[in-house]
C-alpha cells in the first residue's frame, strides 16, 4: 500500500459507483485512486469532482495497475462475475455490489477465486452497516423480544426500471435488483438459511413493458420458511413514485420491533385544512448515505487489519440462490424448496 493507504479503484461511475467513491474520500487509510467507466466524460467528471488521479474506459487497465490495491465494483449485475474473477487473479481486494452475480454457479466461482488468490471479497449489503438496522439486530440478539418467529422486510423504489431491467433473463428482475437487500435482511435476523419460498408477482405500474416483456413484474410478494423453523415475508415494488421505502419488522415470542422509516426527517406540518404533511425519502442514496460510508470503512478495515469482511461472498451467493428459487416459484406458480444445508463454501 502506497504511503500506508489502500489505493482504491471504483468500477462504474453511475449512482452506486459515485456514492462509493464519495464514501472512500471520507474513509481514513484509503485513497480514491481511479474511476472506471465506458462513458469517458462521466468518468472524468467524477475524477475531477472527487480528486481521483486516473480514469480508465475499461476495467482491465485498472486492475493491471500495480498501484491499485482494491476495487469496488458498481456495474450492472451481468458484469460482476468477469470483473471479480479478473480482479481476484490480479490480487486486488474486492467490494462487489449486490446482486453478487447472475446465478449461484458464478457466485461459487467468484468465492473460489477469492479464496485461491487470498483476497478479500465483500458484498454490498449496506443495510448491515446502517445504525438503525444494527441496533435492531442487537435487540434481537439480546433476546429482548424473545425468540424470533417472523421477519418481514420491504423495499419500494420510486424509479422506473431501465429497459434492460425489463428482461428478466438478463436482470433476474426486482427480486434481484431490489429485494436482494430484503433477502439478506431475513438471513441476518433469522441467522438461518431459506428452506422454502413461494412468490407471486405482477406488472401494475409499467405498461410499456407488457407487450415485449410479458414476464416482467414490478410488484412481488414472497413468503418463506427457514431451516431453523422461523418464517419470513418480503414485499418488493418498483416505480412506486411516492418515495424510497425500506423497512423491516421482527416479531418475537415476547415482543415486536420495527426498523426503518419512510419520512425524510422528523418535521411535519399540520395545515388549516386538517392535513398532516411530512416529506418522504426520495432515494436510497439519501436514506443510506451514512451506511455506505460505514460499509466502505469496514471494507478498508478488513484489508488493513487482515480480517474477514463483515458480509462476504457466501452471503452474496445464498441471496442469489433465493432469487433464483423465487423467480422459479413465480414462473411455475408453486412453492420451491432450497437445498442449502451442505453448501457452505
Amino acid at each position: 500500500m502506497k504511503n500506508d493507504e489502500v489505493q482504491v479503484c471504483v468500477v462504474g461511475a453511475g449512482r452506486a459507483g459515485v456514492i462509493h467513491a464519495r464514501a472512500i474520500t471520507r474513509t481514513p487509510g484509503a485513497r480514491l485512486a481511479a474511476i472506471v467507466d465506458s462513458n469517458e466524460d462521466a468518468c472524468k467528471t467524477v475524477c475531477r469532482e472527487l480528486g481521483a488521479a486516473r480514469s480508465y474506459p475499461e476495467y482491465l487497465g485498472a486492475i493491471e495497475n500495480p498501484d491499485i490495491d482494491a476495487v469496488i465494483i458498481a456495474t450492472p449485475t451481468r458484469l460482476h462475475y468477469e470483473i471479480v474473477v479478473a480482479a481476484a487473479k490480479a490480487g486486488k481486494d474486492i467490494l462487489c455490489e449486490k446482486p453478487m452475480a447472475m446465478n449461484p454457479a458464478q457466485c461459487e466461482e467468484m468465492v473460489q477465486a477469492a479464496q485461491v488468490n487470498h483476497i478479500k471479497l465483500q458484498i454490498g449489503f449496506m443495510r448491515r452497516f446502517d445504525e438503525g438496522f444494527r441496533r435492531a439486530k442487537g435487540i434481537v440478539q439480546r433476546g429482548q423480544i424473545g425468540q424470533v418467529v417472523l421477519v418481514k422486510s420491504l423495499t419500494h423504489g420510486p424509479s422506473t426500471p431501465k429497459r434492460w431491467q425489463y428482461d428478466i433473463s438478463g436482470s433476474n428482475g426486482p427480486l434481484a435488483e431490489v429485494n436482494s437487500h430484503d433477502i439478506d435482511t431475513l438471513r441476518w435476523f433469522t441467522e438461518s438459511e431459506f428452506a422454502k419460498v413461494y412468490a407471486i408477482a405482477g406488472n401494475y405500474r409499467c405498461p410499456e413493458a407488457r407487450d415485449e416483456f410479458p414476464d416482467f413484474y414490478d410488484n412481488v410478494s414472497l413468503v418463506a420458511s427457514f431451516e431453523n423453523g422461523m418464517q419470513g415475508m418480503i414485499d418488493g415494488a418498483v416505480s412506486v413514485k411516492y418515495g424510497y421505502d425500506a423497512r423491516a419488522e421482527v416479531l418475537g415470542t415476547e415482543g415486536v420491533l420495527s426498523v426503518g422509516q419512510l419520512a425524510h426527517h422528523s418535521v411535519f406540518t399540520c395545515t388549516r385544512h386538517g392535513e398532516i404533511v411530512r416529506p418522504a425519502v426520495s432515494s436510497w442514496r439519501d436514506l443510506f448515505a451514512d451506511a455506505y460510508v460505514a460499509e466502505d470503512k469496514a471494507f478498508i478495515a478488513s484489508i488493513r487489519d487482515n480480517t474477514d469482511p463483515v458480509v462476504g461472498g457466501y452471503d452474496g451467493m445464498m441471496v442469489v440462490k433465493v432469487v433464483e428459487a423465487g423467480n422459479q416459484s413465480i414462473r411455475e406458480g408453486r412453492p420451491v424448496c432450497l437445498n442449502t444445508q451442505s453448501q457452505a463454501v
